[in-house]
């Protein structure tokens, strides 16, 4: 018997040190911020930003000093980005909608952030942005959009450009084929990329109206997005089945379109047949004035 309980006893100590070896490392972004949460006596600062710039997960990239949080508005299925630089506590808001203006400005007021640039990745169809109106309610805040996309904004976006929040950045990478003012926001260690409605996830951006070109759009994502790193984070504009992101490797490897050479995708794309976007009639001259019409 007591050889057995001795075997025994090895065995739960190599348990124990793993069970402890593995709570040390699992999600390294577990902190004494993030325990806190658990510990109610415990009384010290707590920096949301901070907190959140070293959350890690297949979803989130790491980039040190980031704030990122990604928003959602449930009728046009937009995403709306958020991203912050933690030191500085400078942001930029990416493809904002009207009907959430007073959510993001909220949770801008709360996190303390001094937003610099609203960013439109593209003339939108299915929505206003909020940037012409959120101008109005925050003092400084410019808007920005491809200069291609025939909108007027405050910053007027080129390929190679650089939209600046502290020491974080996006570059503006051009993908038209869904619209011709459409770009790519390429956060500047390439760990992330907000695609708008060029690539979507197991996806991409309709090609029948506003300038549409299956065959520039095919090109724009196989030049501009798929030359990025395989880890790359895909933040699209829109998901209709509940997805959050993908990645470069996945949508180069898995998007049933974009696996396709470039006859049979513009085959597909040609012979959607999807209906007209409910909003189009009413979005589009908006948001060609920043959201905002007299």
């Amino acid at each position: 018997m007591c050889s057995v309980i001795n075997r025994v006893k090895p065995v739960q100590r190599a348990l124990a040190l793993g069970l402890r070896l593995r709570t040390s490392t699992e999600g390294l972004s577990c902190t004494a911020a993030d325990s806190r949460r658990f510990c109610p006596g415990v009384r010290t600062g707590f920096d949301p930003l901070q907190a959140s710039s070293r959350r890690c997960c297949s979803s989130m990239a790491s980039t040190k000093g980031l704030f990122f949080r990604q928003l959602y508005e449930l009728e046009s299925t937009t995403y709306t980005y958020l991203l912050a630089d933690t030191e500085t506590k400078e942001a930029v808001l990416i493809d904002p909608v009207l009907e959430t203006i007073d959510r993001d400005l909220k949770l801008i007021h709360e996190l303390g952030l001094n937003l610099k640039v609203a960013v439109n990745t593209h003339c939108h169809a299915d929505h206003i942005t909020s940037t012409g109106l959120m101008k109005k309610r925050l003092v400084g805040l410019k808007s920005a959009i491809s200069k291609f996309s025939g909108a007027s904004a405050d910053i007027q976006l080129s390929e190679g450009d650089k939209i600046k929040f502290g020491k974080q950045y996006l570059t503006v990478r051009e993908t038209p084929g869904h619209t011709d003012g459409c770009v790519t926001l390429v956060l500047a260690d390439q760990s992330m990329a907000f695609t708008g409605d060029a690539l979507l996830i197991r996806g991409c951006g309709r090609t029948d109206f506003q300038q549409g070109c299956a065959k520039t759009l095919y090109q724009s994502i196989h030049e501009k997005i798929f030359t990025l790193p395989d880890e790359c984070l895909v933040y699209p504009a829109h998901d209709y089945l509940g997805r959050t992101a993908s990645t470069v490797g996945e949508e180069r490897k898995f998007n049933p379109r974009l696996t396709k050479n470039m006859e049979e995708f513009v085959n597909i794309m040609n012979n959607l047949n999807l209906p007209k976007p409910k909003k189009i009639d009413i979005s589009v001259p908006a948001n060609l004035v920043c959201g905002v019409q007299d």
